[in-house]
């Protein structure tokens, strides 16, 4: 992959991870804007339940009625704090049963679309006599004093806000057979929430429309830039495939291209005609031979095996591979090239074609010779009514992360050990076709600088 591509994917996805934090932020800016305007709406609701005269109202007036009589002992010192605050708990107690009920019915009477409650709670109370300040209740974390309404955990978001009973009392009280006067200013605060079930999810569901729409176009986008990108190094390695196809393909073409040139200047000379003629004459049929099967290779590599039509015939298995072997040997060059065979002496038959098997062959053995190998062991028996053909070399082997690609089309293995190879990277490739258009299965092992083993397995 080359530094352009890489750059390029590099600055598609912290463009993408840019995009995302984008959207999230927007999307989280949006759903504080509406969760903020659905707890308003909520707390406007609350609000308008607690008007004057309402039976709410009257019920937390006769709370009040109660509770300052109950001051007022206290301030006499006939109770103490710890009495005040639990005289307060049962005046609550037998008031909040009524008090969630009126609730109740006004919250029905709004047909809202969530359950809503209600309660206020206990912030102060303080009562003072001249400079002198007397706290008797204030509220903390540990410490939670219910007044009205239904009971859950408080949750800041749903605040409605706090409220503020001041006054200054005076009193006259009969207490022992005596009138005692009393003066006290007193300072009671509570603190008013609501409780929404699921409120947040509500707020999702009002959003799903658009948190969908932008799921849906960052997944767009990415499989917009996934398809761009696929296809950009797609194209670059149809374009490189196309570069060394062209080269080799020229590269092949000028060996007989040039053997044809010297054959015919050989002719111009017309010395010893009789021999030198039918020579150059052999040599230039040979070559031209040798140029029209290439183009056939060619031509033919573009088909796979479900395309290629078989002439299926029957052949004697030990004839026909020695045949092959044969033929093999008259074109070697090299002398030192040695082809070990060890075939099975039977008369079993192979139904195959002919000449599509032997060019399957021929392909895999020009290979092991193209990659150093000298000595060629050839072996072929029968197992399961399958003919198991082993060619073995040993040449400069194949590394374990090419070999998983020497059947593909064009695909050459790398070796900087030699530099000389010609070839096309289709000879195996088309040998892999005609093998699984025979219904067979050809695979390859090889060990780094000692040999690489080819093996068929074809039904008989």
């Amino acid at each position: 992959m080359s530094k352009k591509i890489i750059v390029l994917i590099i600055t598609s996805i912290i463009g993408l991870i840019g995009l995302s934090l984008i959207q999230g932020y927007l999307i989280k800016n949006t759903y504080s804007l509406k969760k903020n305007f659905f707890v308003e709406k909520a707390k406007k609701r609350v609000g308008k339940l607690d008007t004057h005269n309402s039976p709410l109202d009257s019920i937390q007036d006769i709370l009040g009625d109660v509770f300052i009589q109950d001051l007022d002992r206290y301030h006499l010192q006939e109770i103490n704090k710890k009495k005040l605050l639990n005289r307060l708990r049962v005046i609550i107690d037998s008031l909040n049963p009524s008090f969630i009920k009126e609730f109740d019915k006004k919250i029905a009477s709004k047909k809202l679309p969530y359950n809503l409650k209600y309660h206020k709670t206990l912030k102060s109370i303080i009562i003072r006599k001249g400079i002198k300040a007397d706290t008797i209740f204030k509220a903390s974390k540990e410490k939670q004093f219910k007044l009205l309404g239904y009971k859950f955990k408080n949750n800041p978001d749903l605040t409605v806000g706090n409220s503020a009973w001041e006054t200054e009392r005076s009193f006259k009280k009969e207490w022992k057979g005596e009138i005692k006067e009393g003066n006290y200013h007193l300072f009671f605060e509570s603190q008013n929430d609501i409780n929404i079930d699921d409120f947040e999810t509500i707020v999702f569901s009002e959003m799903k429309g658009l948190l969908l729409l932008s799921v849906f176009i960052f997944v767009f986008v990415i499989g917009v830039l996934f398809y761009s990108i696929k296809n950009l190094i797609t194209q670059k390695k149809i374009a490189d495939i196309k570069t060394d196809f062209i080269n080799n393909i020229t590269h092949e073409f000028k060996t007989p291209l040039a053997t044809l040139s010297l054959a015919t200047k050989m002719l111009r000379k017309q010395e010893n005609e009789n021999l030198t003629t039918n020579s150059t004459i052999n040599t230039i049929e040979r070559q031209n031979i040798r140029l029209q099967k290439l183009i056939d290779q060619v031509l033919n590599n573009s088909l796979g095996y479900k395309e290629i039509t078989l002439k299926k015939e029957s052949l004697l298995i030990k004839e026909y591979i020695n045949t092959v072997l044969n033929d093999f040997q008259i074109t070697l060059k090299e002398e030192n090239i040695q082809l070990q065979r060890e075939i099975l002496n039977t008369n079993e038959t192979i139904f195959v074609d002919n000449f599509y098997m032997t060019t399957a062959i021929l392909n895999i053995l020009e290979n092991a010779v193209k990659y150093g190998g000298n000595v060629i062991n050839i072996k072929a028996c029968i197992e399961e009514k399958k003919l198991l053909i082993s060619i073995t070399d040993n040449g400069i082997g194949v590394s374990k992360k090419q070999l998983k690609y020497i059947f593909d089309k064009f695909f050459r293995a790398e070796n900087k050990e030699i530099h000389n190879v010609k070839g096309l990277g289709l000879g195996l490739y088309y040998s892999n076709q005609i093998i699984k258009a025979h219904e067979g299965v050809i695979f390859a092992e090889s060990e780094k600088e000692k040999s690489t083993t080819f093996k068929i397995h074809i039904p008989l």
